[in-house]
């Protein structure tokens, strides 16, 4: 559906209601808009925020209709939002991004494929669908791989580095488990000299405006750190933001995205994979920008103009992990936190803390960037220290 501006005061809908949908509510919030948003889930943080929530399966009808009356235009939190819901959504209503978007970006077998067959670089790659033909996939690649569910799965869920031919041992007890999953990507492992991230914003006509590029920090698949600007040459730095805009535009995506990129050891820059929203690198925004990358999903849902790129400093964002949050909330630690110049804390209201989950972040702003990175690293020794202390994980 062709998208009409959509003016304060009107509603806007929201699938998903995690810290990226509660981000994004807060935001419309402030610039004027009510929120509804959809989560199955009653105790997502975005409920906590929302002036009006729904409370269902994705799968339900009744919902469905329901949600759509009640919105004049919608977007998504979350790539994993069925695609058959957004396209009978997108016939009622402006849905940002569109349902073809997700369906090339949901499965990472033809998300590689639409950007092999547009001339952008990726990894190797090859589609496996039973054992043998993963065995194919390794043979044809070499070792080492890395072995990812087609669909689904994040923070290092779903997805297997094979370094030797025994490790496929592994990988066939963890899928006996989940004996629903059946497609895999096989994708040859880069040896990188860093992982870069660049948002990208897309609006309906095609203007575009691309942020700083983000050097990003991974421990056991999750996003440890994200530091911008990262530490590369001008050149490197415009052929990454090129590239991205690029991939966003072959997709013709209209919304905020992520690209995730490699930066091999000879050189070359690589797509990892695309986010189709706000992404946990981009954080840094609210802080350091003048536009957050929250406000620019607003403005690109209600058909406002996008807003101005602007880095206003260095900044190095640190994600609360798990218990790391407990040590950052009691005494002691908010009173060490609260005290450090330029660190803003984010804490996103999650009702269960569990080992590996995302539960805030701190951005740490600073005149120089190794300020930045120094002030960075030393809250992170200190909150690694205070959990050695805290009792076995909340269940």
């Amino acid at each position: 559906m062709t998208q009409a501006q959509i003016e304060p005061g009107a509603t806007v809908g929201v699938l998903g209601g995690g810290q990226l949908g509660a981000m994004f509510t807060g935001m419309a919030r402030r610039m004027g808009y009510r929120v509804a948003v959809w989560d199955p889930d009653a105790d997502v943080p975005a409920h906590q925020v929302a002036n009006r929530s729904f409370i269902a399966p994705f799968s339900d009808h009744a919902t469905r209709e329901q949600f759509v009356h009640a919105t004049q235009a919608i977007t998504l939190e979350w790539e994993n939002i069925p695609a058959e819901l957004c396209e009978w959504l997108e016939q009622r209503r402006s849905v940002r991004p569109a349902s073809a978007v997700l369906r090339t970006i949901q499965d990472r077998v033809a998300q590689k494929q639409f950007l092999s067959s547009r001339a952008l670089p990726v990894p190797d790659f090859a589609e496996a669908e039973s054992g043998p033909q993963l065995n194919e996939a390794i043979n044809r690649l070499g070792l080492p791989v890395v072995c990812k569910t087609a669909r689904s799965g994040y923070d290092g869920k779903g997805q297997w580095l094979v370094r030797q031919h025994s490790d496929l041992a592994q990988i066939e007890q963890d899928l006996a488990v989940t004996p629903s999953v059946r497609r895999w990507i096989v994708e040859q492992f880069i040896t990188f000299v860093r992982e870069l991230s660049v948002l990208v914003v897309r609006n309906e006509r095609g203007d575009c405006c691309v942020y700083p590029v983000v050097e990003n920090r991974h421990e056991q698949g999750i996003l440890r750190d994200s530091r911008v600007p990262a530490p590369i040459s001008p050149d490197e730095a415009e052929a990454a933001r090129e590239l991205s805009l690029r991939a966003v535009t072959a997709l013709q995506g209209v919304g905020v995205f992520c690209v995730e990129l490699f930066q091999a050891q000879d050189g070359r820059l690589l797509i990892n994979e695309i986010a189709p929203r706000p992404h946990n690198s981009g954080h840094y925004t609210l802080d350091a920008c003048t536009v957050s990358q929250f406000e620019q999903q607003v403005r690109v849902t209600c058909g406002l103009p996008l807003g101005e790129v602007r880095l206003l400093s260095p900044a190095v964002m640190v994600n609360l992990i798990g218990d790391e949050v407990t040590a950052v909330l009691s005494r002691e630690g908010s009173q060490a936190v609260y005290s450090i110049p330029g660190a803003v804390v984010h804490v996103y209201g999650k009702q269960v803390i569990r080992p590996r989950r995302k539960m805030g972040h701190v951005t740490f702003t600073a005149p120089e960037a190794d300020t930045a990175v120094s002030l960075a690293q030393q809250f992170l020794a200190r909150i690694k220290k205070s959990t050695l202390s805290i009792p076995s994980p909340h269940t």
